[in-house]
């Protein structure tokens, strides 16, 4: 009995502190930060710019008809222009990010804000030029899916 205690018990030791393991992510100051949802599977569609991640929280069905997700982008991607039927609202997580309108500048994001975007306004988000950025977006789907418009360029990316 002893020496299943001697060969156990570190093992048991090693699965509980594993099991306690929290995704990280790096901050502008170059601390780890918690991450409080892991980042999900890779987005691979042409609504992207550069690399993004996709963590589905919440699949609308006939009694909530509400998508939330965590996004998290590689500095430098973004969505295209895109608009949603219903609206959506971006709650900033974790490091530093864009959003925009059709029409209006470029706001920056930070962890911790909050932006409501109108239904049927094009816009688009992502993450900085130099910073990760991780997103919850809560999306209404009781009018439509979201409508995938234009990539956004370069120029428009950079705009100040």
């Amino acid at each position: 009995m002893k020496q299943i205690l001697t060969y156990s018990l570190p093992f048991f030791i090693v699965l509980l502190i594993s099991c306690n393991v929290k995704p990280q992510v790096e901050t502008a100051q170059g601390q780890e930060s918690e991450l409080i949802f892991p980042k999900g599977e890779k987005i691979s569609n042409n609504n992207f710019t550069g690399i993004a991640w996709l963590n589905s929280l919440v699949t609308p069905d006939s009694i909530n008809q509400n998508a939330v997700g965590s996004v998290t982008f590689e500095p430098g991607a973004r969505t295209n222009w895109h608009s949603h039927p219903a609206g959506q609202i971006i709650l900033a997580l974790e490091g530093e990010g864009y959003y925009q309108e059709k029409g209006q500048p470029k706001v920056i994001l930070r962890k911790g804000d909050v932006r409501k975007c109108p239904a049927e306004v094009p816009h688009w988000h992502g993450a900085s030029a130099d910073r990760e950025f991780v997103q919850i977006a809560i999306t209404g789907r009781e009018s439509g899916p979201t409508v995938w418009l234009e990539p956004v360029t370069d120029e428009a990316y950079n705009k100040q």
